[in-house]
């Protein structure tokens, strides 16, 4: 089983290179099943087949996520659409992701100011896969950034089938994160790769 995030603890920028859909669904289900035990909201912003592929995991595990939408503990964001909405001129834009994401990390920390909000993004997936692996190195860094100020734990999905033709930076990826998940048919260890400043 993954190491997850410790409630209140350390920022947490993990990456999870998947080898299949069901191993992917498997380890955000976790992730996010295992904050709504803490008090922790989740946000996904994955594609659709995905979202619902980590939606019907989450009911596996006896989840309302019906409930959890209602109530506000579950967000639903399209990886393409929320994107497109922070992008300028073809790239991720650094005021964008600012003013947009911080804004939602807010709302969903309203009255609970404690809490860390976990979130699971692919956008930088979707950048990958276009063959801009540049572009979405810089929006792991823009994550970085915000993680320094707003209370959030991160996982982003990668399918390693785009990593044959830009193998050389998949270093980079990986140094970008502070653990890294590897792509078995079961959520693997996770190894700390360095540490980050702390929020």
């Amino acid at each position: 089983m993954p190491e997850l995030p410790a409630r209140g603890g350390a920022p947490y920028h993990a990456v999870q290179f998947y080898s299949n859909e069901s191993c992917l669904y498997s380890t955000v289900a976790t992730f996010v099943g295992e904050g709504f035990l803490a008090g922790e909201p989740a946000l996904l912003i994955a594609t659709e087949p995905h979202a619902k592929g980590i939606v019907e995991a989450l009911t596996t595990r006896f989840i309302d996520v019906a409930a959890a939408s209602r109530l506000g503990e579950l967000t639903v964001l399209d990886a393409a659409a929320t994107l497109s909405a922070l992008t300028r001129h073809g790239d991720p834009d650094r005021e964008q992701v600012e003013q947009q994401v911080a804004v939602l990390i807010e709302r969903m920390r309203a009255g609970r100011k404690r809490a860390r909000v976990r979130i699971y993004g692919e956008m930088v997936d979707l950048l990958w896969k276009a063959g801009r692996a540049d572009a979405a190195l810089n929006l792991e860094r823009m994550w970085n950034e915000l993680a320094s100020r707003y209370a959030f734990s991160l996982l982003c999905g990668y399918s390693v089938g785009n990593f044959y033709k830009q193998a050389t930076q998949f270093p980079d990826i990986c140094a970008e994160h502070t653990h890294v998940l590897g792509a078995d048919s079961q959520p693997s260890r996770v190894e700390p790769r360095r540490s980050m400043t702390p929020d």
